[in-house]
């Protein structure tokens, strides 16, 4: 599957030869075709937004649609994206010099969203929630500027799972980041092709590549986050069974709404009885 071709893409010029991790590459490649392929993420004539923030869950993004359109498999153009959002301390040369040398296209956009973050959020209080609102406003408007059909995230199928937990124990409803969706505007669709994919095998691939990963210093540097206790949760299960992870996962994609209490997804009142037969 990877041979060593002269026009492979800059971005995965360096892979590792090693046997592992051809094995979890492939494997990757293979988990973001199924979510591409179960959820109708190509659309004619798309543009896609890849939103690039300097982590190992984007850069793994990145580069598997790139593997993807070099194989032929993904014919969508793509636009890399970066949100400077005015962070103490954030190296502003990385991505845009890193992009430059690997001939990905694409814009660096600064927006001081820290600043606003910062005066809006209380005291001992998260921050995540308006980060994410206000990063997502401004990609939506980047992709609207740049005539892009989708924007497209990196969380993988660990954000997904810690994402059902806290809608489920802060939130009392069953819903989690779905692969895909319409925005409230209604004009962009938003997916996460890495909706298969473990987060383990993000941060593996990213390191086998060493590309240059920039931390999120700022909700990182919070202590007690209801996404890090959910994590923590997780891991200790997982660390108890093996596989814990991707079975509850998969229930995520069989759930049965008959066997559930929400009479708006099944008309409980109306059921009945079949006719006894003669």
């Amino acid at each position: 599957m990877f041979d060593n071709t002269d026009d492979i893409h800059p971005l995965l010029a360096s892979a590792p030869g090693s046997t592992e991790f051809k094995k979890l590459r492939k494997r990757i490649v293979r988990n973001v075709r199924e979510a591409i392929d179960a959820y109708g993420m190509v659309q004619p004539g798309a543009k896609w937004l890849v939103a690039l923030s300097g982590g190992k869950d984007s850069y793994t993004l990145l580069a598997i649609l790139y593997e993807l359109k070099w194989r032929g498999l993904l014919p969508v153009e793509l636009l890399a994206v970066n949100l400077d959002q005015g962070q103490p301390g954030f190296p502003a040369t990385v991505l845009p010099e890193f992009l430059e040398r690997m001939k990905v296209p694409h814009r660096i956009e600064y927006q001081d969203t820290y600043s606003i973050v910062m005066d809006k959020v209380p005291e001992g209080r998260t921050y995540c929630a308006l980060c994410s609102r206000l990063r997502r406003g401004n990609l939506y408007r980047i992709a609207r500027e740049e005539g892009c059909t989708a924007v497209v995230l990196g969380h993988h199928r660990d954000d997904i799972l810690e994402t059902f937990f806290l809608n489920l124990f802060h939130g009392s409803r069953l819903a989690t980041m779905p692969p895909k969706l319409v925005n409230e505007d209604g004009d962009l669709f938003v997916y996460r092709p890495l909706a298969f994919v473990a987060e383990e095998d993000c941060a593996r691939f990213a390191t086998a590549m060493d590309y240059p990963i920039i931390p999120c210093n700022l909700c990182g540097s919070q202590d007690g986050l209801q996404r890090q206790q959910i994590k923590e949760m997780l891991d200790e299960w997982e660390r108890r069974s093996p596989g814990r992870r991707q079975k509850m996962f998969k229930a995520l994609t069989n759930a049965r709404p008959s066997h559930l209490l929400d009479p708006s997804l099944f008309d409980f009142a109306g059921l009945d009885r079949p006719m006894p037969r003669d």
